[in-house]
């Protein structure tokens, strides 16, 4: 089903999400996401310039570039968390399954649920680790009882890693895990909603070395039920986790593709530029 046609419908006619899992699915195929034209402005600067790409479905895109570059600008356009800034203009169209998420109907706060979001630094509720995972399920009505949150608590955790280190402490703030924790832990809070797609903004980049090499461990096993768009300044990491990327440079997309392609063998200068460190 689509994230329009199979919605239920309200009197006011907003449109909302089936609180069931995988609310929309791609056909084999068929990418999961596509822009086309998408430019964004704050008041008179703009900040991206007539984007458009597809997003295929059960893989990990990576978005590149110099910082200030538009990557993490379009992100948020995929879960329209741009609606939050009250100078900011997004024009263009983005579709997730064929449907337009920037149609007036669409309710954004189920948009989010079922794109899940996790940020740069990690941002666990002041809650229990328990309390921090449920909090999506249980304002989306997700679970019927306590048993099903409980059990839907625990998958997440465990999707997310984490539930071997803290199942004997759930009820322990989450703010008193480790860095690498609290980042796994915010995962799992973005997964709980069941969410189709998974953006991350530069999860990393506050980690160290061994808590990022868990998490993109991590990101690998995810896609295989998730579709994840990753900002990395790290181009190592976009080589390690993401079967394809694109790179941004000055608010344009410069190249798309294959991750092994844009790394080896690149169309366009600047992105060999980049690449090589010639620009950055």
């Amino acid at each position: 089903m689509t994230l329009v046609d199979e919605k239920a419908q309200t009197a006011s006619g907003t449109l909302v999400y089936p609180a069931t899992p995988a609310a929309a699915a791609a056909a084999p195929g068929k990418p999961k996401i596509q822009a086309r034209g998408v430019e964004v402005f704050y008041g008179e600067k703009q900040a991206l310039f007539g984007v458009s790409i597809d997003i295929p479905q059960h893989q990990v895109t990576s978005f590149i570039g110099p910082s200030g570059c538009g990557k993490s600008t379009f992100l948020r356009c995929i879960n329209r968390m741009n609606d939050t800034i009250p100078i900011c203009r997004v024009s263009g169209s983005i579709e997730i399954d064929n449907a337009d998420i920037y149609d007036p109907r669409i309710d954004v706060v189920e948009l989010r649920a079922r794109v899940g979001m996790v940020f740069q630094k990690p941002n666990p509720f002041p809650k229990s680790i328990f309390e921090n995972v449920a909090y999506g399920p249980k304002i989306h009505g997700l679970t019927r009882s306590k048993s099903e949150l409980e059990e839907l608590v625990t998958s997440s955790l465990k999707r997310a890693g984490l539930w071997n280190e803290v199942k004997d402490r759930l009820h322990e703030p989450g703010t008193g895990l480790s860095g690498g924790q609290q980042q796994r832990l915010c995962i799992a809070r973005a997964i709980a909603t069941k969410p189709e797609v998974v953006l991350m903004d530069e999860p990393c980049s506050a980690l160290d070395p061994i808590a990022t090499a868990i998490v993109e461990e991590l990101i690998d096993e995810l896609r295989s039920n998730y579709t994840i768009i990753i900002v990395t300044h790290s181009m190592q990491q976009a080589a390690r986790v993401s079967q394809r990327t694109a790179f941004f440079h000055l608010g344009k997309l410069i190249e798309e593709g294959r991750t092994e392609d844009i790394f080896s063998n690149p169309r366009e200068k600047q992105t060999e530029d980049y690449i090589t460190g010639k620009i950055g």
